[in-house]
């Protein structure tokens, strides 16, 4: 399945280039990149404009969003990246307390027209 989520980085050149460094090819943490697989996320690709970014992921049939979240704060190191991450993102301003990446929903598909 795949899923769509937005983010905002924080307004900044600096922050933005440095936040684009850590996701270059091998620069993000093994143990990261372990427990996105071990969630079921069988692809994602992250792409970004200004300070907005979207990540696609595409996902196992049985991907439980709840179940990785779980899993994620019991992983020491999968909590240090995430609070890495955090100096750079910022919430959009109709996310709920709390929430970083916000889950878009499909508004049009070029396969369901005539």
């Amino acid at each position: 399945m795949r899923r769509v989520l937005v983010l905002d980085l924080k307004d900044d050149e600096g922050l933005i280039a440095e936040y684009e460094k850590w996701h270059r090819p091998g620069a993000v943490p093994a143990a990261v990149v372990a427990s996105i697989r071990a969630a079921g996320i069988e692809g994602m690709e992250i792409f970004r404009t200004g300070n907005r970014l979207v990540m696609v992921m595409e996902t196992a049939p049985g991907f439980d969003p709840a179940a990785k979240a779980a899993a994620d704060a019991g992983d020491a190191e999968v909590r240090a990246w995430e609070a890495l991450m955090g100096r750079f993102q910022q919430g959009l301003p109709w996310a709920a307390e709390g929430e970083k990446w916000v889950e878009a929903g499909r508004i049009f598909d070029l396969g369901e027209q005539p």
